[in-house]
């Protein structure tokens, strides 16, 4: 009994720490394709969420709505999309490396203009 209760104890101190590394884990995407993925947030993103992602079809995408949430449902849930509603799933286009760092620019404030969209190649 007191083994299976140690088992159980680390089991539950192992998930915890993996649980909370995968939520502070950044996300590599090369410089290049994070111009893309922010282009992508603002125009396709941008389309439901409103222009300036403070909401429309779709809720908010800003820090104060988002940083609550963990990071890994975000993930999936761009990925996977939402069942009954209009959020599909951006998984044909998107990696899961992707999906990870738009979250974390979306929680943190650090969605800014792209150089696509300023006209610059």
């Amino acid at each position: 009994m007191r083994f299976n209760l140690t088992l159980l104890i680390f089991g539950i101190a192992a998930l915890a720490t993996q649980s909370v590394l995968a939520d502070t884990t950044v996300s590599k995407v090369d410089e290049k394709r994070q111009d893309e993925l922010r282009y992508f947030v603002k125009h396709d993103c941008g389309s439901c969420h409103g222009m300036t992602l403070k909401g429309g079809l779709g809720p908010a995408l800003l820090p104060e709505t988002l940083s609550a949430k963990p990071k890994e449902f975000l993930v999936t849930t761009i990925l996977e999309g939402r069942e009954n509603t209009a959020m599909p799933p951006w998984k044909p286009m998107l990696s899961r490396d992707d999906a990870s760092w738009i979250v974390e620019q979306l929680q943190s404030g650090k969605i800014t203009q792209t150089r696509l969209a300023k006209g610059a190649q």
